[in-house]
Formats: C-alpha cells, structure tokens, sequence
C-alpha cells in the first residue's frame, strides 16, 4: 500500500466528486469517472469530495459493496489524487469500473484514472470549485495564489 502524500502540490487542478464516488476512487475501485466531455488533462489531479452526495441507486450500491457508511465520509475537503491517463468513449464494457449501469453510458466518455494516493491529511482548499474543474489554492480572475 502506498504511503499518504504528505506535501501537496499546490499546482494541481482538482476535480469535484461526489460521495461515495471520490472514496472508491481512491480505494483504486471506481477506475473510469464518466463525464459528458471528454478531457485533453492527463496526469495527477486533486479529487476534491464535494459537499453533496450522490443520491443515486447505483452510488448506494457501489457504497454498500465496498461496506461505506456514506454519512462518515469526508465532505468539502481534498481528500488525495489521481493520475487522468485516458479520455474515451464508454460502452457496455465499462460498467464495472464506471459503478454505473450500461443504460446511464449513452453518449458519455470515460477518464480513466490510475495511481490513486490519499492526502495525509484532508485539506480544506483555499478556493472552491467553481467549475468541473478548479484550482483549489489559485484564484480563477486573477491568476494570483493564495499566500
């Protein structure tokens, strides 16, 4: 098992995942995150656990396969990373790794994801999301981080 990050990258985008989904993310289980677009991002990016929860049947599911209390997991915080190593197309194929059923795969694609570490410590970001994607220690207008 890989030991936690301990000195983040304040560099990295992040990108907001709800609840289970962000978890089973980084317990290398949830291996494709569907979207509506595809990405050109690839390399490690902050998996951000939203503050609402996926309120869906299949996010129950997939929570009570891998035994979550979904109520016990981190909300608002950078809870690790992830490597983005492909952006494709889903199909039928990509039900299990994507924890959502084949009919919910229509027209989307999939970020396949790899190497999933989690931080040391949760971090609250200096920044909150204001898109799918933000920087959570660099201001979006301005360009300026945080000091």
């Amino acid at each position: 098992m890989k030991q936690a990050i301990k000195h983040p990258d304040k560099s990295l985008p992040a990108l907001g995942i709800r609840q289970p989904w962000a978890e089973l993310i980084l317990r290398g289980i949830k291996t494709i995150e569907i979207r509506s677009s595809q990405t050109r991002i690839r390399g490690p990016i902050y998996i951000y656990a939203s503050k609402k929860l996926a309120k869906t049947p299949h996010a129950d599911i997939a929570a009570e396969k891998a035994g979550l209390n979904v109520e016990e997991l981190p909300r608002g915080v950078l809870i690790g990373t992830v490597e983005i190593v492909d952006s494709f197309p889903v199909h039928r194929k990509h039900t299990i790794s994507a924890g959502v059923p084949a009919q919910l795969l229509k027209g989307k694609f999939g970020w396949k994801l790899a190497n999933p570490e989690r931080l040391q410590t949760l971090i609250i970001p200096d920044y909150l999301p204001y898109g799918v994607w933000f920087y959570p220690y660099l201001r979006k207008k301005t360009g300026v981080r945080k000091k």
